[in-house]
């Protein structure tokens, strides 16, 4: 039955968009539109050979992710050449480009999808070969880097486990060799990546661009110099606050490890790159956690809130094992649903945060609504995506929240109180805030940098940024690519702004959520349980636009302004 349903919905969406399609037409024809008539016509292109290709190589990522196999991978790099070439199409492109420049689509969800194909298809104007090599390169790395798994004393280690130390363990000595086993990956594709790197360029030099990345910031419809100049300012916003966090963690660390402040290195820190807070708060929140089905309470939360994630789990892949990528995702298949998260989940705050975060983009994916174009039927951007996953996120930390679900009763841990737990998650939020921010300032402007110059002493740079935004003094005499242990760098490379822009957005969204919903709450207080406008709210707001408007015009009709750190700042307050 549910698979008759199933084909019958999609015919009935068939049908629709060919009445839409003809109706279009008709009109263009009627009103003597040509470039509204071309525009129509290449969307209906893409939709019959490109739209196939996408759900292809959905599908065959999300294989080569759950499973680690040669032969899956094999099957996602001979979907992607298909897909670059399809994206190659030099006479497309050169229509596309013709209709942008001339702004001649009176039709708007027509521009807006035609601007979409056309940023869509730049990045592949380039030899077939060249697209190849880089295909063939960036699945290398990153089979290398998902299958890789650290060694100590003989023992390979997941990275729960390799967290779990950084996090318990009070030896230095074997932390140490844990954080430098944690690392080893860096070397392992290095030289790959660097290859990468360098073909990256050349494609982006071909297309016109500086570099690499300039090019990936301009193809989601970003400038490189607003970018910088946004993150200017949240540095100057953060830095003092910053300073005395890291006072207060480095005192507590080594009074923990009995050495001192300044004896403190890399691996004396809770996670292998100080981009989370470190556990230091007199309240074990993995032991909250600890007895948590955290599947079933984001199901229910979820729920509560009007945005139904019961399909997307059923989906999905969540707990460990040999092979599968050791990190967490959401992927959304074929834009009519089918809407899947990988993970890898214990019982942790880090993993109930993790999966509110990942299910953020899941409600995100799934309401987009279905009568939109295809090409405008996804999220508006990677920032606010990300922004949405992040708004519900934090509130794994929450004692209210926690009580909201079930997670703490009535009955507290031995010796302690409400008011410590709560307190300690307002801690601990602020701090991870304070800490998310300085580490996507390393990322941002390592990368920046990377590909300006890739031929510097890429270790050298790393390690000057790490020590300039986080405060971290480097290990003396080390010379590894330690930047190269870094998934998104060889995954996702130029992203990683986005999850601090996304944070800004959280903010600004979540912020202005309060001041629609509960305009007699304080943002702090307001945490969604139960609430079934916070469901309808995100629809309105922020879901139901789809790609129709660009990033900073989504972020006014959502909240009313532009993006900018202040409200992230007043949350760290």
């Amino acid at each position: 039955m549910w698979l008759e349903s199933k084909w019958a919905t999609l015919a009935a969406l068939a049908v629709a968009t060919l009445i839409m399609v003809a109706s279009l037409v008709w009109a263009a024809r009627a009103r003597g539109d040509s470039a509204d008539e071309q525009a129509i016509e290449l969307v209906r292109l893409y939709e019959q050979k490109i739209r196939p290709l996408e759900i292809q190589l959905a599908r065959a990522w999300w294989q080569a992710n759950i499973s680690g196999t040669e032969e899956a991978y094999r099957e996602k790099e001979r979907i992607q050449n298909q897909y670059d070439l399809a994206l190659s199409d030099r006479e497309v492109f050169a229509r596309l480009k013709s209709l942008v420049e001339s702004r001649s689509i009176r039709n708007p969800v027509l521009a807006r999808q035609i601007q979409v194909m056309y940023l869509t298809y730049l990045p592949k104007q380039l030899d077939p070969e060249l697209l190849k090599q880089i295909t063939r390169k960036e699945n290398a790395v990153e089979r290398a880097f998902n299958v890789f798994r650290p060694e100590v004393d003989g023992k390979k280690l997941t990275d729960n486990q390799v967290r779990q130390v950084l996090r318990e363990s009070k030896d230095s000595d074997y932390r140490r060799r844990v954080w430098e086993a944690s690392k080893r990956v860096g070397r392992v594709v290095e030289k790959d990546l660097k290859e990468l790197i360098q073909l990256r360029n050349q494609a982006a030099r071909k297309l016109g661009f500086d570099n690499f990345h300039d090019m990936m910031l301009v193809i989601n419809e970003q400038q490189p110099n607003e970018i910088l100049r946004l993150f200017d300012e949240l540095d100057e916003l953060t830095r003092e606050p910053f300073l005395a966090v890291k006072r207060a963690i480095d005192e507590r660390l080594a009074r923990d490890y009995g050495i001192s402040p300044d004896e403190l290195r890399p691996w004396h820190y809770h996670d292998p790159f100080f981009q989370e807070a470190p556990n230091i708060f007199d309240v074990d929140f993995d032991e909250l956690y600890r007895r948590t089905n955290i599947v079933q309470v984001c199901r229910e939360f979820f729920a509560g809130i009007g945005l139904d994630v019961r399909d997307v789990l059923d989906r999905s892949d969540l707990f460990e094992k040999p092979g599968k990528s050791p990190h967490a995702f959401c992927i959304d298949i074929d834009r009519e649903g089918d809407v899947r998260v990988l993970a890898n989940v214990v019982p942790s705050e880090r993993w109930m945060e993790t999966m509110l975060h990942e299910l953020g983009h899941a409600v995100y994916s799934k309401y987009v609504p279905r009568r939109l174009p295809y090409l405008l039927r996804t999220e508006a951007h990677i920032l606010a995506t990300e922004g949405i996953a992040m708004m519900f996120g934090r509130l794994s930390k929450r004692l209210s929240w926690m009580q909201s679900v079930g997670v703490v009763g009535d009955k507290l841990p031995d010796g302690l109180t409400s008011e410590q737990i709560e307190q300690a998650g307002r801690d601990m939020l602020r701090y991870q805030m304070l800490i998310f921010s300085r580490w996507c300032q390393v990322m941002l402007r390592f990368e920046r940098e990377l590909y300006k110059n890739p031929d510097q002493d890429l270790n050298r740079l790393w390690w000057q940024m790490v020590q300039r935004y986080q405060g971290i003094t480097p290990p003396e005499g080390r010379d590894e690519p330690d930047y190269a242990s870094k998934i998104h760098i060889v995954a996702a490379p130029a992203y990683y702004h986005n999850y601090m822009m996304g944070e800004m957005f959280a903010s600004q969204v979540h912020h202005a959520m309060v001041r629609a919903l509960a305009p007699d709450r304080a943002p702090a207080e307001f945490i969604y349980t139960g609430n079934p406008k916070v469901g309808e709210f995100l629809r309105e707001r922020v879901f139901g636009h789809g790609r129709m408007l660009p990033w900073n015009e989504l972020t006014r009709a959502a909240t009313g302004q532009a993006l900018t750190p202040l409200a992230f700042a007043e949350d760290i307050r």
